[in-house]
C-alpha cells in the first residue's frame, strides 16, 4: 500500500509540477516581437487607445507576448464614460491612434508593416 501511495505522490507532483515550469518558462522567455515593439517606444511613438476599445484590443493582439513593451497610453477613464486629462489635452479623438516622432497622427488599426514603415523600426520576426 506505501508503494502505490509514493507512486500516486510523485505523478501528482509531477502534474502540477510540469505545467507550472512551463507557464514560467513561457511567461519569461521573451515575445518574437519584443524588439520591434521597444524600437516604436525609443522612436517615441505612442499608442493612445482605450480598454474597452475592439480595435485596440485587436492592435495589441498583433504583438502578442510582446504587448507588455507597447508604448500604451490609456485614455480611458475607469468607467468607461470620458476620457483621461492627458488625452484631452493631447487632444485623442479616435482609438486607436498612433502618434509618431515628426509629429503626425494615424487613427484606426495599423498593420505591422505600416507601422514599421512610418516608425522606421525594423520588422523581424
Amino acid at each position: 500500500m506505501k508503494k502505490n501511495t509514493i507512486i500516486i505522490s510523485i505523478v501528482a507532483a509531477l502534474l502540477i509540477l510540469i505545467p507550472l515550469g512551463y507557464y514560467f518558462y513561457y511567461e519569461s522567455a521573451p515575445g518574437p516581437l519584443d524588439t520591434f515593439a521597444q524600437c516604436l517606444k525609443d522612436k517615441g511613438v505612442i499608442f493612445y487607445g482605450a480598454f474597452w476599445c475592439p480595435h485596440c484590443q485587436a492592435q495589441k493582439a498583433l504583438f502578442g507576448k510582446s504587448v507588455k513593451l507597447l508604448p500604451y497610453v490609456e485614455c480611458s477613464t475607469p468607467d468607461a464614460q470620458g476620457q483621461n486629462q492627458l488625452c484631452n489635452e493631447k487632444q485623442i479623438s479616435g482609438y486607436p491612434t498612433w502618434q509618431f516622432p515628426d509629429g503626425t497622427r494615424q487613427s484606426g488599426e495599423m498593420s505591422l508593416q505600416q507601422l514599421s514603415d512610418k516608425s522606421a523600426c525594423p520588422l523581424l520576426k
